[in-house]
């Protein structure tokens, strides 16, 4: 018997440089939407850990730094992305065709790469759904 098609999201969030990447955080979300929203949310987690508000009482002395003129600011990237609504239209358009989506923000040699990606997969029979373990 074979089921209908059944579509859920892999998302994903790495970091890493030239030398090594380091899972983040990953989910497997219902609808495309909300693995946007997941990702919308990492990115903002992610630049709240890399360029906290300077107000922030909890940091020690010197711990921030103002970054170069013109220089990447991954931060700034990762925030711009998931303000930007066009962006946000994008993730979904690609992920409703079938494709998976793919954001990387730089800053030197470190990046970190938000991704979500369609899981087509074969819907159980109902049974299956209720069963008690």
């Amino acid at each position: 018997m074979t089921g209908v098609q059944h579509v859920e999201y892999l998302t994903d969030a790495y970091g890493g440089s030239g030398a090594r990447s380091v899972f983040l955080g990953g989910t497997l979300a219902p609808t495309r939407r909300l693995a946007l929203r997941w990702l919308r949310r990492q990115a903002h987690r992610l630049a709240d850990a890399l360029d906290p508000d300077p107000r922030t009482t909890h940091l020690p002395a010197g711990a921030l730094r103002p970054a170069p003129p013109g220089a990447e600011h991954a931060p700034s990237q990762l925030r711009f992305w998931a303000a930007d609504l066009t962006y946000a239209e994008d993730v979904t358009d690609r992920l409703a065709t079938g494709y998976p989506y793919c954001f990387t923000a730089r800053e030197g040699p470190a990046w970190y790469r938000l991704t979500a990606r369609p899981l087509f997969t074969t819907a159980r029979p109902s049974h299956f759904a209720r069963s008690s373990m």
